[in-house]
């Protein structure tokens, strides 16, 4: 008989922390901390799709023989230390990573814009049928950048009011749910290894 009511209230207090967690959170959390590790991830496959547009701009500019080798060092090292920048899912709680990535991905974007702005100034690319199609699909990944970016911003805004807000604070405390860094318009990821570009004329 003792055994019974033991084993019934052990039951009961299963049911009650259940619902406890169900009631503060602790399934909002699991939804959302998976939602802002998909969006992260499309934001570093859009920022893949740049780096690996990059080595094919570079190859067709340097074709044209009087192109500022400035500008393209510039985006070559640009692209080299945004690559070699990785952030995992598991670090989009570090302000400090975040920072540094954004920072590096920032750096590429402002140089790769340069480059298009000096490429405006030589005939012979605004011409060439292969450079044009590549400025399309750089112009068309910017966009997904920008998209990915944005989804990725309202899943840790939400994630993050339900860790800020009472009672939910409560079960991120309990289990750890730290509040995620913010993502700016300098935000970036690690990608691919930089490519080898010989500046040498054919």
């Amino acid at each position: 008989m003792f055994n019974g009511f033991v084993g019934f209230l052990k039951r009961a207090w299963v049911v009650v922390l259940v619902c406890g967690l169900v009631g503060c959170g602790y399934n909002d959390f699991q939804r959302l901390d998976e939602q802002s590790k998909s969006a992260w991830s499309e934001v570093l496959n859009q920022y893949q799709r740049r780096a690996d547009l990059i080595p094919n701009i570079v190859a067709t500019v340097k074709g044209e023989a009087s192109f500022e080798q400035d500008t393209l060092t510039k985006v070559i090292e640009a692209r080299a230390k945004a690559t070699s920048i990785q952030m995992t899912p598991e670090m989009l709680n570090n302000p400090e990573a975040m920072q540094k990535f954004q920072a590096a991905q920032g750096a590429l974007g402002s140089s790769l814009s340069r480059l298009m702005v000096v490429a405006e100034q030589y005939p012979n690319l605004k011409a060439n049928a292969a450079f044009a199609d590549l400025r399309v699909q750089l112009e068309g990944t910017e966009n997904r950048i920008t998209v990915a970016r944005n989804r990725y911003i309202a899943a840790i805004q939400e994630y993050n009011v339900l860790a800020r807000s009472f009672p939910t604070n409560l079960t991120a405390k309990v289990f750890g749910y730290d509040t995620k860094a913010g993502f700016t318009v300098a935000n970036e990821a690690a990608i691919s290894t930089p490519p080898t570009v010989d500046f040498k004329k054919p």
